[in-house]
C-alpha cells in the first residue's frame, strides 16, 4: 500500500489527495466498504467513513487513521483546519459536480483535478494476478455446471439464475451483471437478459464474471442449444475464433492497444463482415470490471507485463444471431498466459 501511495503522490503537483471511488479507495487503503474517502498526502494518511463501517476501516486500513463522520466535506475541512493545504487534487472522473461544490465551500484550499487516476491500477502485483485467476477459475467452474444444465425451453433469466447461484456456491460475488443472450438477442453486444426461451439451434452468448476478494474475472463463451449449427454460423464461429486467437497470440509488451485492436480487426474485415464488429477489442480488468488499458481504435499506449486484459472480438447480425469469444489474459515478459479454461470448442449443448 505504501508503494502505491508514494507512486500517486509522485504523480501529483498538489500538497494534497483526494480519493472518492470505491476502486481507488480500495486500492490506496485496503477499504472495500461502499462509503469513505481517503485523504493522502506525504504526511497524511486519512480514512474518513460513516459509523456503519468505522470497525471494518479500522480493520482493513491500519496504516489510516480513521476518522468517523456523516458530513464528509465538513469533517475533512474541520480536520484541514490545523494543517493549513494550499492545493488539493481531487479524482476528476469521479467526483460529481455536486460533491465538488460541497468539497469547494468546506475547504479553503484550491480544489485541482487529477485525471487518469485509473491508470496507476494498470499493472497488477502478484497478489492482484493471484486473485484475479482464482477468479477466472471460479468462474470457469460456475460456467461449466451451468452448460451442462441448459437446454430447449430454458429462459434467459433462468440461465442468469443458474450461473450466478453456482458462482454463490463457489464462494465469489459477481463482477457485473451476467449476459445470456439467445437467438436473435444473442446480435446485442450488451444484450439484457429476459424471458425468451431457448429454440432449438439457437446461438447463446454467455458473459459471465466473478469477483474474488475484490477482483474480477470476465469471459465470454458462444454455445449452440438443441441442435446442430448452420453452415453460416459455424463459418461466423470459426472467423471470430481465428481472430481471437490471433490477437491472443500478439499479445506482448510493448504493443500498442491500437495496434492489437488493428490486426483483429482486420481478420474479421478481410472475412467480410468488418461492419458486424463494433465494440473495441478489449480492456483491462482488475478491481474494476472495466480498467485501463483499453484496446480500440481510439486505444492510447502500449501493454506491458503484468496487465490483465481481455481479447474477445465478435460478429452481430441484427435480428439474426451473433458471436463473441472472449479470454481473461495477463500479460508477460514475452507474450500472454490465458487464464481462462473453458474450451472454444463450438459446443451444442442441451
Amino acid at each position: 500500500m505504501e508503494q502505491r501511495i508514494e507512486a500517486l503522490l509522485a504523480q501529483c503537483d498538489a500538497q494534497c489527495i483526494l480519493i472518492t471511488s470505491y476502486a481507488n479507495r480500495r486500492y490506496y487503503s485496503g477499504f472495500s466498504g461502499s462509503s469513505g474517502i481517503l485523504v493522502i498526502a506525504p504526511d497524511l494518511r486519512i480514512l474518513i467513513t460513516d459509523s456503519r463501517y468505522t470497525t471494518q476501516a479500522q480493520r482493513q486500513a491500519p496504516h489510516f487513521n480513521v476518522v468517523e463522520a456523516s458530513d464528509f466535506p465538513a469533517k475533512l475541512g474541520e480536520i484541514l483546519q490545523t494543517k493549513p493545504m494550499e492545493t488539493i487534487a481531487f479524482e476528476a472522473d469521479d467526483l460529481s459536480w455536486g460533491s465538488y461544490q460541497k468539497f469547494a465551500r468546506a475547504l479553503t484550499a484550491k480544489l485541482v483535478p487529477l485525471e487518469d487516476l485509473a491508470k496507476l491500477r494498470a499493472v497488477k502485483s502478484s497478489l492482484e494476478i493471484e486473485r484475479i485467476t482464482r477468479a477466472a477459475q471460479i468462474t470457469d467452474e460456475a460456467l461449466g455446471r451451468l452448460l451442462g444444465m441448459l437446454k430447449v425451453g430454458m429462459t434467459e433469466f433462468e440461465a442468469v439464475a443458474e450461473f450466478e447461484y453456482q458462482l454463490r456456491q463457489l464462494g465469489a460475488d459477481l463482477a457485473f451483471p451476467t449476459i445470456v443472450a439467445s437467438g436473435h438477442n444473442s446480435a446485442l453486444p450488451h444484450a439484457q437478459p429476459g424471458e425468451r426461451r431457448f429454440a432449438p439451434g439457437d446461438f447463446v452468448v454467455i458473459d459471465c464474471g466473478a469477483s474474488w476478494q475484490g477482483y474480477c474475472s470476465d469471459m465470454t463463451r458462444t454455445v449452440v442449444v438443441g441442435q446442430e449449427p448452420t453452415v453460416q454460423m459455424r463459418e461466423i464461429y470459426q472467423l471470430v475464433l481465428q481472430a481471437q486467437l490471433a490477437g491472443i497470440a500478439a499479445v506482448r509488451p510493448q504493443i500498442g492497444c491500437r495496434e492489437l485492436d488493428s490486426l483483429v480487426r482486420s481478420i474479421i474485415e478481410e472475412g467480410g463482415y468488418g461492419y458486424a464488429f463494433g465494440h473495441g477489442l478489449g480492456h483491462g480488468v482488475g478491481l474494476e470490471i472495466h480498467e485501463e488499458p483499453r484496446l480500440s481504435p481510439k486505444g492510447e499506449g502500449q501493454l506491458a507485463p503484468g496487465m490483465i486484459i481481455t481479447v474477445e472480438p465478435g460478429i452481430y447480425l441484427p435480428h439474426c444471431f451473433g458471436v463473441r469469444i472472449e479470454d481473461l489474459l495477463v500479460v508477460g515478459p514475452r507474450g500472454a498466459q490465458v487464464l481462462s479454461g473453458t474450451t472454444k470448442e463450438l459446443l451444442c449443448v442441451g
